[in-house]
């Protein structure tokens, strides 16, 4: 058993899908860029800091902390904060390739280990009409450059390289990898 310091759904299903069991515990941590970090020192600062938080809450077992972002042309994306932005960000994804960083980090008693998975994606050009059809969904709300990969955006996407998971949120290879060092038996 272990704390999933996360409220995403995407991560509790990745889970559930290779047989974990754990216990959902959001985490509240600041998610500010620091001055002069890099977009992978950023995104394995906030999975280790979530990882902690989680298992500050629940030392009695480990925790699970993640974090994803999106990457283009070293400008990092984080979740749209409002129509406008999403729109920006999708525009600026149309017809380009990015690259999506996610890292995950146990915390335990015995120590702390963090992973990190990066990805490539390419996206079709899109309309306005394509954005702001899909800002309509409500799926861009609440996910890194605005889009979800296993939900209506898949239709975007030309060519992936790297881990499906990973650009789900919970790259689920080393995710294992990080459980087996944390003697998580699977």
């Amino acid at each position: 058993m272990i704390t999933l310091a996360s409220s995403s759904p995407r991560r509790a299903e990745l889970l559930d899908q290779i047989q974990v069991s754990y216990v959902v515990s959001p985490v509240n941590i600041d998610e500010s860029h620091q001055p002069g970090e890099t977009a992978e020192q950023f995104v394995k600062r906030l999975a280790l800091e979530k990882a902690q938080a989680g298992y500050d809450k629940f030392p009695e077992r480990p925790a699970l902390g993640s974090d994803t972002i999106v990457v283009l042309e070293k400008h990092i994306l984080g979740k749209p904060e409002n129509q406008q932005m999403a729109i920006e960000m999708l525009s600026m994804l149309s017809g380009k390739k990015h690259c999506v960083m996610s890292a995950v980090a146990i915390c335990s008693d015995i120590d702390q280990h963090c992973a990190l998975s990066t990805s490539e994606v390419e996206f079709t050009e899109l309309t306005l009409q394509q954005i702001e059809a899909y800002w309509q969904s409500g799926e861009p709300v609440d996910k890194a450059g605005a889009y979800a990969i296993q939900g209506l955006a898949a239709k975007f996407i030309k060519n992936i390289n790297g881990s499906y998971s990973g650009i789900m949120g919970l790259p689920l290879f080393e995710t294992v990898e990080l459980l087996k060092k944390a003697g998580i038996a699977l």
